[in-house]
């Protein structure tokens, strides 16, 4: 009979609590309810003996599993969100155990239209005799990124529980808000005190990811000319036509998401709201290559202003944010901060699959304010959808890769002791 491991009953246990990020919220974190699984992990923490778990006014639990080494290493971090996406509904989540998964269709008992297959999701044929976990057809499962979060409390219980097992200071740091891209805005990193830092938040078995998109966002505002309607011959520039005309010419077979794969970037219109008057386009613009963001804008900025030759009375105003970086900038000029993370995972028996995300992490930025930080998988599947799933076995061979990636660190000699 397959067992119920540890780390799949934490994961059960915290997929019930509703945790969903709200990007129309001004409150950090973006909504209260993220705190209550961020009390409890306090609460877990300090019942494994460690003593300084706390949670921040904002949402965020840092906690300390003391060294346990005579030598002095680098302090390293284990990093997981406790938000859900705001895409699907994460409220009364019922988490159900598949047991020796043989690879049949998996239907979801309360919505039977969401059924499971290997056509569909070919990872899930790779799991024959394990377990896998999914939610029951209403919400989704909440994998991304609470299978994280499960795993670095199990890490967190095995290292207090076997002393034999040696590593230096590890700070463990679960976050708000990651869904809504908020996650490290409040971060204290003087508190967190910190080298190097791994998120736990990625999928594929053996997955280790060094390379993120870089990323901007684009506000575009267009300022039409008004007139009542029924005399508005020869007077008016809709300002919403001029949003439709721009939006029409953006390049539909290059450049945007539905086209694109691997490293190449996008434009990408997310929201669009105004009325004749004024009318307001918000856009990401995506690229590995940090010094293309600039070409797409400059894409983007042609295309309006080709747009707006046609409406003379009416004018425009870009304004470009900066949202995050690739992390490969800062973890190349870190090399065994990736090199142990790759090894620790082929000690643990595993395939390494290393790659690029074509998104962002916490730890896109957190590399940028000090910490350098890839990714590691959590066995997360199918996310921000009902169909998500995770394996159980999954989970426990991460917290194995996280058991020998301490090793490792506690091995190393400290940098500044050099």
């Amino acid at each position: 009979m397959s067992m119920i491991y540890a780390v799949a009953e934490r994961f059960m246990r915290y997929v019930q609590i509703d945790t969903q990020s709200d990007a129309s919220s001004s409150t950090f974190p973006s909504t209260e309810k993220q705190k209550n699984l961020s009390r409890l992990l306090v609460q877990e923490l300090q019942e494994m003996g460690i003593q300084d778990a706390e949670l921040d006014e904002y949402g965020y639990v840092y906690a300390t599993i003391p060294s346990n080494v005579d030598t002095p290493v680098p302090t390293i971090c284990f990093c997981a969100h406790v938000d859900t996406s705001p895409d699907v509904s994460g409220e009364n989540v019922k988490p159900l155990l598949h047991q020796n998964y043989q690879g049949q269709a998996i239907t979801l008992p309360d919505d039977p239209s969401i059924v499971l297959t290997t056509e569909a999701y070919p990872a899930l044929g790779g799991k024959h005799g394990e377990d896998i976990i999914t939610a029951s057809g209403k919400t989704l499962l909440g994998a991304d990124d609470k299978a994280g979060v499960a795993i670095i409390m199990d890490l967190a219980y095995q290292l207090m529980q076997n002393p034999t097992l040696p590593h230096g200071n590890i700070r463990i740091l679960f976050t708000p808000d990651e869904e809504i891209g908020r996650g490290v805005d409040k971060v204290n990193m003087e508190k967190l005190g910190a080298d190097f830092g791994y998120t736990l938040d990625g999928g594929r078995l053996g997955s280790l990811e060094d390379e993120t998109f870089s990323a901007d966002g684009v506000t575009l505002t267009i300022h039409g000319v008004s007139a009542h309607p029924g005399y508005a011959k020869g007077k008016m520039e809709n300002a919403l036509r001029i949003a439709g005309s721009i939006l029409a010419a953006l390049p539909s077979d290059h450049l945007t998401p539905e086209t694109t794969e691997g490293k190449e970037g996008f434009i990408h219109p997310v929201e669009i709201s105004g009325v004749a008057e004024r009318a307001q386009i918000s856009f990401i613009i995506r690229d590995f290559v940090t010094e293309k963001l600039s070409q797409h804008e400059s894409t983007l900025k042609d295309i309006v202003e080709g747009v707006m030759i046609a409406y003379p009375g009416s004018w425009y105003a870009l304004e470009i944010e900066e949202q995050y970086r690739n992390m490969k900038t800062i973890l190349d000029q870190h090399p065994e901060v990736v090199q142990y993370a790759a090894e620790a995972i082929e000690e643990a028996g595993l395939v390494l699959h290393k790659g690029s995300i074509r998104g962002g992490t916490d730890g896109s930025r957190l590399s940028f304010m000090g910490l350098p930080c890839p990714n590691i998988f959590a066995g997360e599947q199918a996310i921000h959808s009902k169909y998500e799933w995770v394996s159980v076995q999954d989970m426990e061979r991460a917290v194995k890769v996280l058991i020998k990636l301490s090793e490792k660190w506690a091995e190393s000699s400290n940098p500044s002791e050099e």
